[in-house]
């Protein structure tokens, strides 16, 4: 987000919309039919405790974009994505079917994130954006800066909802 955000684009989110009354995946399909970028980290593959299964929403999500991009309008054609993982290759043991894309790989690491998050929006918007290292470093002092914010603001640093944190970001960017 913080990434997203610091490069003057918006990230959507399920989780920005609060209404009991939509499903989950309805939000989802309308955010996807909005939005012109996508990004899609298949990185979560690990399996949850309870049931020992691991939690796919990401390449649903992602299978939705492809979708859309493909069978849409001439404006839904014009989508573009990136795909991240830890591994480059890794995915194709979960969702071989995707093989043939060029998936970004970042190794776990967050400051990696940044920059392929960061690299692909210039890439894509062909809009001078900051450097990766100054985004990093700008990340990594939110970051620093992210509890004493979230306490000022009676938040649970650990558990902020998707609009207060999306209120700290673009107040911490501002100034």
């Amino acid at each position: 987000m913080f990434t997203i955000f610091a490069c003057g684009f918006r990230p959507r989110c399920a989780l920005e919309i609060d209404d009991g009354s939509q499903t989950r995946i309805d939000k989802i399909y309308d955010i996807i039919g909005e939005s012109r970028y996508g990004i899609h980290d298949l990185s979560r593959t690990e399996l949850d405790q309870d049931n020992n299964l691991p939690r796919f929403n990401m390449p649903m999500e992602l299978g939705i974009f492809l979708g859309a991009k493909r069978y849409g309008d001439d404006e839904q054609k014009t989508k573009r994505c990136l795909i991240l993982d830890i591994e480059r290759y890794r995915f194709q043991r979960f969702i071989s079917d995707i093989a043939g894309m060029d998936i970004r790989a970042h190794g776990g690491d967050a400051e990696q994130v940044v920059r392929r998050v960061r690299d692909w929006l210039a890439n894509v918007s062909r809009r001078k954006l900051p450097g990766p290292a100054l985004l990093v470093g700008a990340w990594t002092a939110f970051l620093h800066d992210k509890p004493v914010m979230a306490e000022l603001a009676g938040l649970e640093a650990d558990d902020i909802p998707f609009a207060d944190l999306e209120a700290l970001i673009v107040g911490w960017l501002a100034k």
